[in-house]
Order: structure tokens, then sequence, then C-alpha cells
């Protein structure tokens, strides 16, 4: 099977709309979003009459547009989260060694068509063996395009694809953006308070909080600088930018807590726009918050 038909296989339902009643079937203007196979509702309310759910045909024709961003074989991951998901890599010959053979960064680009009424995403990230992290940098130009959401994508296939064309540098103005943030030297003490602030000294579940979570990520980046092969901490605790940048986003995708039965997708998603990700973003770029 191609990568279309791969999606097209592990998304073998569809999202409907149907009319929401009151009591004795008392008609409302209102529709909810159900999936036909386990009829889950999908979504985080209600719908109007007007609104039309996108289909599993819509998401394969935004894969099948983006399949030339990538030279040679990639392979696709499919998730679905009161949306569609997908995660493209390509080969490994797209390694971009940022230290060393052990810290190594390869491209992933990621498809989100969700039913909360925003258009559709796709964004050229990176995964980081060292630590696990999945990221996407929000503040690097051409690594994320938005497309409107319509239904019968595969009747405007060619504007998708130029849409999508994009994305073709994408990769190259990250790597680069990467390259620098690992050329920067920052104190890792300093770039947390500016992330996180100070606690509330009069506030003891602060302090605590405060505690913990400097903790956790000390002891992150320390682990990674053993298996990076680079040196210990020095007395200053000063890191590059890339180290200090993935020990805040590695804390939030894997080590502070989330309500309820949550999924690695789920943390990966979570942690896209999670404000201290965001700040710590800015901060190891070099620009003001």
């Amino acid at each position: 099977m191609n990568i279309v038909e791969q999606v097209a296989d592990k998304f073998n339902f569809e999202v409907k709309k149907f009319p929401l009643n009151g009591p004795d079937n008392i008609k409302t203007p209102w529709y909810g979003l159900f999936r036909n196979d386990t009829w889950e509702c999908i979504g985080n309310g209600s719908v109007t009459a007007r609104y039309v759910p996108h289909t599993k045909d819509d998401v394969c024709a935004l894969v099948e547009a983006s399949k030339d961003i990538f030279d040679g074989d990639f392979e696709a991951k499919c998730n679905f989260k009161q949306g569609h998901y997908v995660t493209i890599q390509p080969t490994k010959d797209y390694r971009l060694s940022v230290f060393g053979e052990n810290d190594n960064v390869f491209p992933r680009l990621i498809i989100s068509a969700g039913y909360n009424g925003k258009p559709f995403r796709a964004s050229i990230g990176y995964y980081r063996d060292l630590c696990r992290n999945l990221a996407m940098m929000n503040s690097v130009e051409k690594t994320t395009v938005s497309i409107k959401h319509t239904n019968h994508l595969r009747d405007k296939l060619d504007d998708l694809i130029n849409t999508f064309s994009i994305l073709k540098s994408g990769w190259s103005n990250l790597s680069d953006t990467i390259k620098h943030m690992e050329s920067r030297q920052v104190n890792l003490v300093d770039f947390m308070d500016s992330v996180y602030g100070k606690p509330d000294e009069n506030s003891k579940r602060s302090v605590t909080i405060h505690k913990n979570r400097t903790e956790s990520i000390f002891k992150r980046v320390l682990s990674e600088r053993m298996k990076s092969g680079r040196s210990s901490f020095s007395g200053n605790f000063n890191v590059s930018a890339w180290e200090a940048y993935n020990a805040v986003q590695g804390y939030v995708q894997h080590d502070s807590s989330r309500k309820g039965k949550v999924t690695d997708f789920d943390r990966i998603v979570l942690s896209i726009n999670d404000p201290s990700v965001l700040r710590a973003e800015t901060l190891a770029i070099g620009l003001s918050l």
C-alpha cells in the first residue's frame, strides 16, 4: 500500500452529523458529531446546521498533497483524538547531527485536522532520539501552513500541493535554527527563572512545585549531557540553548502530570502549545519575551 492507502486503511470510518433533540423529541437547531463505527461523540460541543464535517477522503487529500516534501521513502503514523492526526517521517537520510553522533534529530511532518472549527494545520517539526521529544517550533518561518477547513479537498488538490510546497524549505530553516540554538550558551538557572518565574515564598505549594520541577529538569539535562558525550555541568550551570529548550519541552511532554488517562500522542499535542514551551523556544532562539 502507498502512504495514502495506509492512511485510508487506518481511518476506516467517517464522522457524521446528526440532529440533537430535546425532551419528547423536541427539535433543536443544534447537531452533534459522531463516529459511524463506535458512535462516539466527537468534539467539545454542538454544531450548527451549516457545519460540514470533513471526511476521511479530505484527510487523504492532505496527505497526498504533502508527499513531495521529502524525497524518497517515508511512512505515516495515524492518531484520532477529536480529529485526525497524521505524522509523516522520511528515511534517516534526513538525520541532522546536532552534537557529535549521539544528539540527532529527524524531521516529522504533522498534519492535524480537528473538528474544532479551526483550520487544518501542517507543520514541520523534529523528533530527537536522545530524549524521545517530538516538537515543533512556532517561531521558525515556513514550518507551518494553515488550510481552510472545507470539504471535498480532492477537488482542490492542485491548490493544496501549492500550499504544501511552502514547507519544502521548512526543514532547512528548522535545521539552521537548531544549529543556532546549539551555538548559544545560556545559564540554566536564569533560563528557567525566565520561563517559569520565581515561586511565591509565602505559598508552600508554589515552592514545592518549583523545587520538584527544577530537580526534574536538571536531572533531564544532566542525563542527556552524559548520553550525548558532553561534559558534566560546570559550576555556573551553563548549557547550550538547545539543551535548555529541550529540557523544558521534554519535562512538559514526559514528566509533568496530566489529569485522566493520557496517551503519548496526547502529551505531544498538549506540549506543542504549552506556554512554558513557547517561552523556552523564544528565549533559546535569543528573542525577547
